[in-house]
């Protein structure tokens, strides 16, 4: 068994990157694509490893002989690299892999050990390596049936993403035998070049091979714990060195991300909060339907779709303002404030962090699990010169939680005071108090420093929509916050979204009662887990102490060994001695595999 490599490309999609380099030296994490695939291949017993070279053929070459190889290695030379395609590289490694069976493999590539050794150890002499399709991929793709039988070849240009979801994209490393290449592949292939050029790819040659209807190669579906990444671009060379690094390293590369984890394979992401029971599937369906449009269409400006927040939640739409986002409005708001402002510790940071921290007056709750009430409030800032007042109701990451009327009493101290307050609403919704809102028209009235903010994103489920809201009777402020914005701050996608919510009430009311049902269930499971004390929650997601164990290294562990990726929060509570994580409540079936991981992972550490 030998394998052969095709890295004769420019790599032109790396941009500045391969101005120097060919593709394959590219590093990950330090070490290049070419480096780690040849020290994989070399543990293999292989009789001889092909490069077929092209790009800085001569400087390549000497790259890959001075890595100190073990195993025989022989270079083919693609002169005109730049003028064909990978076929032609194919067509110049002919020679090596008729004599021989070939594992063949390009050079973008980077993967577990253990991918190689699933290839060799098959008894199946042509393979071609597959994973379930998955919305960050790109390529070439296969239908299978049970039996691994490729049943048809999906190039680029016939992808059919109403069928994706039965789709298997090739990983672009297949197995030959000698046989298959000598008396089938090859000379398909010659004939292919005699009609087309050489300007296409080999795997249009096996789509002509597979749609003769015989199984000449099969379909070898990787196991899922088997990590592989292609790359093309600087995104994928990003994406591929968080996947491969390990421990507080990795960790660190997921969390300054802030999102897009659709990217990473099978990721569980127990750190960023929404509600899974929502919005329910007819609704996706509906937003499906009107994509083009959506998509091809201006959104109405900043007043249309103020129109649509204050209809959903019955108030003036004088009132109430739509932003990209909480975050927009929180931006907005913080930063018309100069004097002090009173902040709970710990908290949300996005508002201290868009404050003068010189002009921040902390309270932090002297218990242990950071529980406070209304009368707490008012008596550390009674004596506090602030000129505003934030609460996260509940707040996060605790989950703290002040009923309606003590929050009542917060407004009307804050009025008498002549204090701004902001209540940041963005998790009232999972509160067990019903009708715990204060986005009315009539208490908003209370007083015009009386500010509500709310995330749309956090209880219904859309963070990628970007939708959240300030609402207060003070028109001028509105006023001020809607300059700050562009008129078009929404995307169509958001206002759609706002358009149609009133059909599904009904269903983002069970869908409340859905997530709140999962909380209790996780809830009574973490608090059978020793090494674990849960502090109560009423909002999405509960802060935990570790009662063993230093809460960066578990984080990284549940990242690396599990897929799950867990919010650290020790620095951010920054307690001597004490160790904390938050751990989102996701729907019953993701809760449990959670805490299937964290037992297997305490009983084996």
């Amino acid at each position: 068994m030998q394998a052969v490599i095709l890295a004769a490309g420019l790599g032109s999609r790396l941009k500045k990157l391969t101005e120097n380099n060919t593709k394959s030296m590219v590093e990950v994490d330090g070490i290049s694509l070419m480096e780690r695939m040849l020290r994989i291949l070399d543990k293999k017993s292989l009789s001889n490893i092909v490069v077929v070279t092209g790009y800085k053929s001569e400087f390549f070459i000497n790259y890959i002989k001075s890595l100190n190889i073990n195993t025989k290695l022989t270079f083919i030379n693609n002169e005109i690299y730049d003028k064909t395609n990978n076929i032609y590289s194919m067509f110049l490694a002919k020679n090596e892999m008729v004599k021989e069976d070939s594992i063949l493999l390009e050079s973008d590539l980077i993967f577990d050990d253990k991918m190689i050794t699933e290839v060799i150890d098959d008894k199946r002499k042509n393979l071609a390596l597959v994973a379930k399709y998955e919305r960050w991929m790109d390529g070439t793709c296969l239908k299978i049936n049970d039996d691994e039988q490729i049943l048809d070849f999906i190039s680029g240009k016939d992808f059919n993403f109403k069928e994706a979801y039965d789709y298997y994209k090739t990983i672009n490393i297949y197995k030959f035998s000698k046989e298959f290449s000598k008396n089938i592949y090859f000379p398909f292939l010659e004939a292919y070049m005699s009609a087309n050029g050489k300007n296409d790819y080999y795997e249009a040659v096996l789509k002509i091979i597979i749609d003769l209807g015989k199984n000449h190669i099969y379909a070898k579906v990787i196991s899922d714990d088997i990590r592989w990444y292609e790359i093309d671009d600087e995104q994928d060379l990003d994406i591929a060195s968080s996947i491969f690094s390990d421990g507080d390293k990795k960790l660190e590369k997921y969390q300054i991300r802030y999102g897009g984890y659709w990217r990473y394979p099978k990721l569980l992401d127990f750190c960023y909060l929404v509600n899974p029971y929502f919005p329910p599937k007819k609704m996706i369906n509906e937003l499906k339907y009107n994509f083009k449009v959506l998509l091809e269409q201006y959104p109405s400006g900043l007043n249309v779709n103020s129109s649509l927040v204050a209809k959903i939640f019955d108030i003036k739409k004088e009132n109430i303002v739509v932003g990209n986002g909480a975050a927009e409005l929180i931006k907005s708001l913080i930063e018309k404030i100069d004097g002090n402002i009173g902040f709970i510790r710990p908290t949300f940071e996005e508002y201290p962090n868009r404050h003068n921290s010189e002009k921040s007056i902390v309270f932090i709750p002297k218990n242990d699990n950071f529980s406070y009430t209304a009368k707490d409030l008012i008596e550390f800032y009674s004596d506090k010169d602030i000129e505003a007042l934030v609460l996260i109701n509940p707040d996060n990451p605790t989950g703290n939680y002040i009923c309606k009327k003590d929050v009542l009493d917060l407004i009307e101290w804050a009025r008498d005071k002549k204090i701004k307050f902001i209540l940041d609403e963005s998790f009232v919704d999972f509160a067990e108090e019903e009708n715990s809102t204060f986005l009315d028209d009539k208490l908003l009235n209370l007083y015009e420093d009386f500010i509500v903010v709310k995330s749309i994103s956090k209880s219904y489920g859309v963070p990628g929509l970007r939708l959240g809201i300030v609402a207060t009777s003070n028109s001028n402020l509105i006023s001020m916050i809607k300059k700050d914005v562009s008129i078009w701050n929404i995307n169509s996608f958001g206002e759609y979204y706002l358009q149609i919510y009133d059909k599904y009430k009904k269903a983002y009311t069970h869908a409340l009662t859905e997530i709140k049902n999962a909380r209790k269930i996780f809830l009574d499971k973490l608090n059978k887990i020793e090494e674990f004390r849960v502090i109560p929650s009423q909002a999405n997601y509960f802060t935990i102490e570790l009662n063993k164990g230093n809460s960066k290294e578990f984080c990284a562990k549940m990242l690396d060994h599990y897929n799950i990726f867990i919010k650290d929060l020790t620095s951010k509570i920054n307690l001597e001695n004490r160790e904390f994580i938050r751990v989102a409540v996701r729907n019953t079936e993701d809760n449990e595999l959670f805490i299937l991981a964290v037992k297997e992972y305490l009983d084996t550490n």
